[in-house]
């Protein structure tokens, strides 16, 4: 929640800089899986308008595409200072996602044809890194991949100076296979990736809070938890970015939902008595509180912490506050 408060669940992951990588030949790799044959022969993403690449700035340019697309004011020249490296001329994958997600979107990396059309044929364009030269001698390259066409074997890409280029698919996949087949999704905070699972969600998620914006990760933990109505960790999500966000009703249902969902997590436990609290109720939250250190696990101190936090705002005396009841009010005590 706030200071030292457990925050939730999901451990983030740090993404590793596949720039720095290399491939010990053209084994097949995920980017070569033949298609899914349940997508459509055909899909293309309108209206992702089209940034000129000027030399060394395809990241930057990517990424203001995609951000555009997605109905927010950006340009390279803006996006550079947040992406690109002097040292490299050039920008890592870690710096895109990182970018995407300071700019308040879900940013979420992909990899291989099955992933990449079933993007494109959700209605979402995916940023692409390839590498246009040699094993050896690499020339890395970003690209917006908008469309497919199975018939043709062909792929659309906003790439370089060429808004809709039509490129070879079997050309492509061999240049993307060179760079890792690796792929990038970056859409509105209400909007999730087609393929995404619930643990990349959760990262991506976490990373918006780690950004300071829990507005953005509040939309977010919405939508994953219509895509997985039971997760603990979306609950306590939802729970600490309404909270983040002031809006102390709606982090106190979302850990309402968690305790009775996970009546053996202490975590939300100790959260909603915290929520309740910051609202003026304290005596609603020494039953949470209780059941909390009750519950016990590497986090007791903490929530010794809250127990003596709620036990000290009370009008009357701790020592007598609370022993009438020890259950745990299962209406919102938050308005």
């Amino acid at each position: 929640m706030s200071g030292g408060r457990v925050r939730g669940l999901a451990a983030a992951a740090t993404a590793a800089a596949l720039l720095a990588l290399g491939c010990a030949g053209l084994a097949p790799g995920p980017g070569d899986a033949p298609p899914d044959p349940a997508l459509p022969a055909r899909a293309r993403v309108e209206g992702v308008p089209f940034f000129p690449q000027r030399e060394d700035q395809c990241g930057p340019a990517a990424l203001a595409m995609v951000l555009a697309w997605g109905g927010l004011a950006a340009d390279p020249e803006t996006l550079r200072p947040w992406v690109y490296t002097e040292s490299l001329r050039g920008s890592l994958q870690p710096a895109l996602t990182a970018a995407a997600r300071r700019a308040g979107r879900i940013a979420v990396p992909l990899a291989g044809r099955e992933a990449l059309e079933r993007e494109i044929a959700s209605g979402h364009p995916v940023i692409v890194l390839q590498n246009l030269g040699l094993e050896w001698v690499p020339l890395w390259h970003y690209a917006v991949v908008i469309g497919y066409d199975r018939e043709r074997d062909e792929l659309f890409l906003h790439s370089g100076t060429e808004a809709d280029r039509r490129v070879s698919g079997e050309l492509f996949r061999r240049s993307w296979r060179r760079a890792g087949d690796w792929g990038l999704v970056v859409l509105p905070p209400g909007r999730l990736p087609a393929t995404a699972g619930e643990a990349a969600l959760l990262e991506a998620l976490a990373a918006l809070e780690r950004a300071g914006r829990p507005e953005a990760a509040l939309s977010g933990y919405r939508a994953l938890l219509a895509r997985f109505p039971q997760s603990l960790p979306a609950l306590l999500g939802l729970g600490n970015s309404a909270f983040a966000a002031g809006d102390l009703p709606l982090a106190e249902g979302a850990l309402l939902q968690a305790v009775r969902l996970h009546p053996e997590a202490a975590v939300a436990f100790n959260n909603l008595a915290h929520v309740r609290i910051a609202c003026g109720r304290p005596g609603a939250a020494l039953p949470a509180a209780r059941r909390a250190v009750a519950l016990g696990g590497p986090h007791r101190a903490v929530f010794l912490g809250t127990l003596a936090e709620a036990l000290a705002a009370l009008p009357q005396a701790p020592e007598t506050a609370g022993e009438d009841s020890e259950k745990i009010v299962d209406e919102p005590q938050c308005n």
